[in-house]
């Protein structure tokens, strides 16, 4: 058996020293090592253990060695949920709300979705990117260095493969990984009008194709719900995805339970998103799907819904949650991650461990990714945050306080914040 020295690579490029690492391996709580390093070389990590374990000429074997100051390094933030690319601003229709009126009628007098599908047609690709900079900047603030973005404000083939091409120009020009979906059946658009069933022919035959042709989306999502698509539609939507290659991902149980989370598991989707509504039935079916539940309480805080997902449920069956934003102009316009892991805690009643896996290992469930990131371990993408705090709980527990003070993504560092006192 090798000596720990024996392992310890030559030459690691960048080597990150003086810091508790919460790795979100199991087997403990965080995963968390006290006194720990991370090594880095070709942006992959390629040593992770505590700081005695390290040869004593291990500044001999490394390019770059940096100091933590005694900072906590967790991976990379994974925002696994998001609607970060359009147009416009709905805040009259929060106002709206507030005095009474429901999501559901707002969208049933053509406000909700479709007013931003309106302002978001009328934008060309420059608009669109950079109304989405700002919401970008603030999650990449936070420690974000993956984030999932959907279209679904098209609801046309040019508009949507417009918000797609948006969403990789983001992780084109930013230091972050994005990671596109096509949520063409997110809405019935006004030139559908009492013709949905028309409507999902146009996706399926018109618009998936093209999306997948030219490669502008990994996922294909949709809005199972009253107020959106049916069961039926629904299905036809997850085949026409199967047969170009794509996977599948589901909004499904916000509003009620319509058994759409029972069909996406039955098509193996990687995750199926809010759940308030979600049944003991439909959380068996995740359990032997493997299907990921997404919790989004930003959603259910904007909207002041009373109902909350069947978190006892889900941890009996053992199905892993992620937490996101839901980053949106409508239900969930926030962009903080840091704020969305208080909310599921306060909310939704997760531990601070269970909301830090949520924006780790198991969004990285949630887009098929824990391969590469969500954890601190060899061998994956060397995405990780230094933040100046003494315990992983205080990430949670903090309400307006961004604690992060470095980010690196790819053993790069890319963000520098001055530490707090």
């Amino acid at each position: 058996m090798k000596s720990l020295e024996q392992e310890f690579p030559d030459n690691i490029e960048t080597l990150w020293i003086n810091a508790d690492l919460a790795t979100m391996k199991p087997g403990h709580p965080y995963g968390l090592l006290r006194d720990g390093a991370i090594g880095s070389s070709k942006g992959k990590i390629v040593w992770v253990g505590e700081r005695r374990d390290l040869p004593q000429d291990f500044k001999s074997k490394v390019k770059e060695v940096f100091d933590a100051e005694g900072g906590l390094i967790t991976p990379g933030l994974i925002d696994c949920h998001t609607h970060l690319v359009y147009a416009g601003c709905r805040a009259r229709e929060f106002e709206m709300r507030l005095q009474g009126i429901s999501y559901q009628e707002i969208a049933r007098q053509g406000g909700g979705i479709l007013s931003t599908v309106s302002a978001t047609r009328s934008a060309d690709e420059e608009t669109l990117f950079r109304e989405s900079v700002p919401r970008l900047a603030s999650m990449m603030a936070e420690g974000v260095t993956t984030v999932e973005i959907k279209s679904g404000y098209g609801l046309d083939l040019d508009t949507e493969a417009r918000i797609l091409r948006v969403a990789q120009r983001l992780g084109n020009e930013y230091q972050v990984s994005v990671i596109p979906t096509f949520l063409g059946a997110h809405a019935l658009p006004p030139e559908y009008a009492g013709k949905s069933d028309e409507y999902i022919d146009f996706v399926c035959k018109k618009v998936l194709p093209h999306i997948a042709k030219e490669g502008l989306a990994r996922f294909v999502d949709v809005f199972c719900e009253t107020i959106a698509f049916t069961k039926e539609q629904t299905e036809r939507v997850f085949k026409a995805a199967k047969d170009h290659g794509l996977q599948i991902k589901l909004h499904a149980e916000q509003l009620s339970d319509q058994g759409g989370t029972q069909l996406a598991a039955s098509y193996g989707a990687l995750s199926v998103d809010h759940l308030e509504y979600l049944s003991k039935e439909g959380v068996k079916s995740l359990a032997k799907s493997g299907t990921v539940a997404v919790l989004l309480p930003g959603a259910a805080y904007f909207l002041r819904e009373k109902k909350i997902p069947p978190i006892d449920l889900l941890r009996q069956f053992k199905i892993p949650i992620a937490v996101s934003t839901d980053c949106n102009p409508g239900s969930s316009p926030v962009v903080s991650i840091l704020l969305v892991m208080n909310m599921a805690c306060i909310l939704f009643g997760l531990t601070p461990e269970e909301a830090l896996r949520g924006v780790t290992i198991n969004a990285a469930m949630a887009l098929g990714m824990q391969e590469q990131i969500g954890t601190l371990e060899r061998g994956k993408d060397a995405d990780f945050v230094v933040w100046n705090v003494s315990e992983p709980a205080e990430l949670v527990y903090h309400i307006g306080l961004n604690p992060c003070r470095h980010v690196v993504r790819h053993g790069m560092l890319i963000r520098s914040n001055e530490p707090y006192n």
